[in-house]
């Protein structure tokens, strides 16, 4: 009878845990695949209308064109600026960063900082990038 509480004690926390690396990578890899599927004008709608499958609160999918124009992004206000130029918290030109590594190796992460949109706070976040075409999407953690 204790395995089972514990089992279920372990299995509602891990429900409840934040997402990781791992989450921030398949949501990239989910978006990727839908975009070679149903073209990138669908995906565009998806992560704008804050589709579910694409947009889990904190975790959440973004695209960027590789001049760094925000083609897609929960936050519309982001939509359509260039904001290569304007840094986080730290001075961190963190946007060209993300644009040179979907141009160059086509994947991989970027840490800075950014608002949670959870918790309304600026907090440091890890952002995986994967280029798919001529556009890269973005899914990112908070780490706390």
């Amino acid at each position: 009878m204790r395995a089972w509480i514990i089992i279920a004690l372990l299995t509602s926390c891990a429900a409840h845990a934040a997402p990781g690396e791992k989450d921030a990578v398949a949501l990239a890899e989910k978006g990727a695949q839908f975009v070679r599927a149903h073209g990138k004008a669908e995906m565009i709608a998806r992560i704008n209308s804050k589709d579910a499958e694409f947009n889990q609160g904190a975790l959440y999918l973004a695209m960027r064109d590789l001049q760094g124009i925000t083609v897609a992004h929960p936050t519309t206000a982001l939509i359509g600026k260039n904001l290569l130029d304007v840094p986080d918290a730290d001075g961190k030109l963190f946007r060209q960063e993300m644009v040179a590594l979907a141009k160059g190796v086509g994947h991989g992460w970027v840490d800075y900082k950014f608002r949670n949109p959870e918790t309304g706070k600026v907090e440091a976040k890890r952002t995986y990038v994967l280029r798919v075409g001529d556009v890269a999407l973005e899914a990112g953690i908070y780490k706390h």
